[in-house]
């Protein structure tokens, strides 16, 4: 058998002469085989080789020249989901092997390398170190195992894919880099087509292209925009079309001569490396490999554009305030909290409502099923509130319930229903609430929500479609005083306020240390900050908050003095403490977001009244 370097050799010597047909789907063929969904495929490679062998024969038999690793979620981060980060590099090694055995001399390997998983939830970070690390284990283990180039694939985050491609080069195996890309031929984080080639290319990519994301038809145009600005040979590893769920299997309904057929106008417009991706199975290679079999690749003398490596940018929206805030610095702003009724009956909420729009007060916070707790959707109770008081209305907005998809949708049908304040949340995890059944979504956070809503206030989408309008949301962030330190938060809140966030409603505050902290240290954002006020009720509300309510932190000394008291006495004890907090707040804090506990908006309604009197 030839060596890895002979192989690789070969292969960039026959990328300028012939097309060169990848493999299809590896976990279509598994799933259709009766491995469930939930399986970690790539842990196959050890537990059932015989199987994963099989299939890289059938794509070897169909006409693949190449075949890729069952290996691409073989990276730490997404291994630990499944408790299988220890053995990363045990599963790429083995998945080269197999891969290597059926090639033979008679294919290429290509090292499977797939996007990295970040933690779900607010915190959801890799760092550049974390990354990095994650990547080398996994190619090195690949290399290691006789694989003789790489294939990044399905990448959305450009800075990750270009840090393979540097591992790619350190390790002296080429390298194909692949985006996966959307609607209007952009990646989830908005980069063009164009912008992913000029970067890639810069990089030091063997060859760029695409794969999943969208079918054959989409494919083509983003292959055809990157060819006119690299002149690096072209890959593209379409789906087989948009799959439909029958009967409790995802279907791909794309025939093979279909596919085949678009396969054809992939190599045309320059792709020289042409396989499937999510959906195709043997007979889609085998219709590609007969109908490409007299094709020779398309020229390679292109236009280039001058290249523009810059980083897209968000624009801010426009920092025209909406009438809530319009005597932001001139009084104090109060807003206060309302949790929709778990049911259908929303007479108390109203009620609540009129109460304080009689009063005067300066918006309706609605949460959005706080602790992950099913209640009644608080945009159209929205609705109703504005049209039943005429009071503004600040709707939650959480990244846990809803898809990238679903938040685009839900958010342009609350502009069209007249909601304007938006407050972007990452949300309580499910695991809170304990809902059974129910799964967190978290497509997003709370930083990136925030560029998508600023996206749609610049008219387009977070994917960079038009939307023949804009949306006219102001953009509020939350902010967690109640850590140890404020450090992270600050920086958290400098990201928010860059994606577009232009007021701010705390966390309950229940110290006057953490109060000045927090008025001293938020203030050179230029942002108007409602500092979070939740009134204790008794002992057992106050160790509740505590102990079990994320975000949430008492004082030694308040949880002290709310020991033993309940009842009338509780709630006595608790407002003074909100009292307590609004004095020292007198003269510096702009605003106050208020949480009545339980519902009892009647505690809103007296602390608003100590407010005014306070501020004259």
């Amino acid at each position: 058998m030839s060596s890895a370097n002979d192989r690789s050799r070969r292969f960039l010597e026959e990328l300028g002469r012939r097309l060169i047909i990848g493999d299809g789907a590896m976990g279509t063929l598994l799933y259709s085989r009766g491995v469930r969904l939930d399986t970690n495929f790539e842990c196959l490679n050890l537990h059932a080789p015989e199987l994963i062998r099989q299939v890289h024969e059938e794509y070897l038999a169909a006409g693949s020249r190449l075949l890729e690793t069952n290996t691409f979620g073989a990276n730490a981060p997404r291994l630990a989901g499944f408790g299988l980060d220890g053995q990363a590099r045990a599963i790429n090694l083995a998945g080269a092997r197999l891969a290597r055995e059926a090639a033979g001399d008679d294919a290429y390997v290509a090292g499977s390398v797939g996007p990295l998983q970040r933690p779900r939830g607010e915190g959801g970070v890799l760092s550049r170190e974390e990354a990095e690390a994650a990547l080398r284990e996994q190619m090195e283990a690949l290399a290691e195992g006789g694989v003789d180039l790489f294939i990044l694939e399905t990448f959305a985050d450009l800075a990750d894919l270009e840090l393979g491609v540097a591992i790619a080069h350190e390790l002296g195996l080429p390298v194909v880099a692949q985006m996966a890309f959307l609607q209007e031929g952009r990646t989830r984080d908005g980069i063009s087509a164009e912008d992913a080639a000029r970067r890639l290319t810069a990089a030091g990519a063997t060859m760029i292209g695409a794969n999943c994301g969208a079918g054959p038809r989409e494919l083509l145009q983003v292959v055809t925009r990157m060819a006119a600005v690299s002149v690096l040979p072209l890959s593209a590893f379409p789906n087989s079309g948009f799959p439909e769920y029958v009967e409790g299997r995802y279907i791909y309904l794309a025939t093979p001569e279909y596919f085949a057929g678009m396969g054809r106008e992939l190599a045309q417009a320059g792709a020289v490396l042409i396989g499937g991706c999510c959906g195709t199975t043997p007979e889609h290679i085998r219709a590609l490999t007969e109908a490409l079999a007299t094709l020779v690749p398309a020229p390679t003398t292109r236009v280039v554009l001058t290249p523009d490596l810059s980083t897209p940018t968000v624009t801010p929206p426009p920092e025209s305030r909406s009438d809530f805030l319009a005597d932001w610095g001139r009084r104090p702003i109060v807003t206060v909290e309302l949790d929709p009724p778990r049911g259908l009956n929303c007479s108390k909420v109203l009620d609540g409502a009129r109460a304080l729009a009689r009063v005067g007060v300066d918006a309706i916070s609605l949460a959005e099923n706080p602790l992950g707790r099913i209640r009644l959707g608080n945009i159209a109770l929205a609705r109703a509130i504005q049209e039943e008081t005429g009071t503004e209305v600040i709707v939650h907005v959480t990244c846990r319930d809803r898809n990238l998809i679903g938040l685009h949708s839900e958010l342009m049908g609350a502009h069209l229903l007249g909601i304007r304040n938006i407050l972007a949340v990452t949300g309580d995890p499910v695991a809170v609430g304990g809902e059974s059944g129910a799964t967190n979504v978290f497509d997003l956070n709370s930083v990136s929500l925030l560029e998508l809503l600023t996206a749609l206030n610049d008219g387009h989408n977070l994917l960079g479609a038009e939307l023949d309008g804009r949306t006219r949301f102001l953009l509020g962030a939350a902010f967690n005083p109640n850590l140890t330190t404020m450090e992270g938060q600050l920086r958290k809140l400098g990201k928010k306020v860059a994606a577009g966030a232009r007021f701010v409603q705390t966390q309950p505050v229940y110290s006057t240390r953490v109060l000045d902290e927090l008025l001293e240290k938020t203030a050179p954002f230029g942002v108007p900050v409602l500092v979070g006020i939740l009134p204790l009720v008794s002992e057992r509300n106050a160790e509740f908050l505590h102990n079990e309510v994320p975000g949430i932190t008492l004082p030694e000394a308040v949880r002290e003095r709310m020991r033993g008291k309940q009842g009338e006495a509780g709630v006595r004890e608790g407002m003074a403490i909100a009292r307590e907090l609004i004095e020292a707040g007198r003269g510096r804090c702009g605003g106050y977001y208020l949480m009545p506990p339980f519902g009892k908006v009647e505690l809103a309604l007296e602390l608003m009244a100590f407010i005014r009197r306070t501020a004259g």
